[in-house]
């Protein structure tokens, strides 16, 4: 089968299908990746967690090299980010739940619920963070 160069010129002109440069995603999906990768990082907290019990339950010299890493700028970027995970992993959870139950399935009430979760984790994660530093 052959093509002229006048259906070359029409293919090449065609436009792309649409590309993560060029499409905007909808808060929802945003909102759904957010979710699976803050599953993903708090697994990994967990062994953040895992590590202060077994040092806590070892004696004082483990336990002292567990908080000089979680004082340590890295250890509280991971311990924050944990925080965070935890807190919109927990509000998109019961985002979730409502789902199930068969609200929060329309486009205007999933992109509300998106930016509530999002509040949501904030508040949570600097009030958490707060009483930790400051009470």
């Amino acid at each position: 089968m052959s093509t002229d160069s006048g259906d070359q010129k029409h293919i090449s002109q065609r436009p792309l299908s649409p590309h993560l440069q060029v499409y905007k995603l909808p808060l929802a999906a945003l909102i759904s990746i957010g979710h699976r990768a803050t599953g993903f990082a708090l697994t990994c907290g967990t062994l953040l967690l895992l590590w202060l019990l077994i040092a806590a339950a070892t004696g004082p010299a483990p336990y002292n090299t567990f908080m000089a890493f979680a004082t340590s700028p890295l250890g509280q970027f991971m311990l924050f980010g944990w925080t965070l995970s935890l807190y919109f992993h927990l509000t998109n959870g019961v985002r979730h739940l409502f789902g199930d139950m068969g609200y929060l399935l329309k486009i205007k009430s999933a992109h509300q619920s998106g930016c509530l979760i999002l509040i949501a984790t904030f508040l949570l994660t600097a009030g958490t963070w707060y009483c930790a530093l400051y009470i």
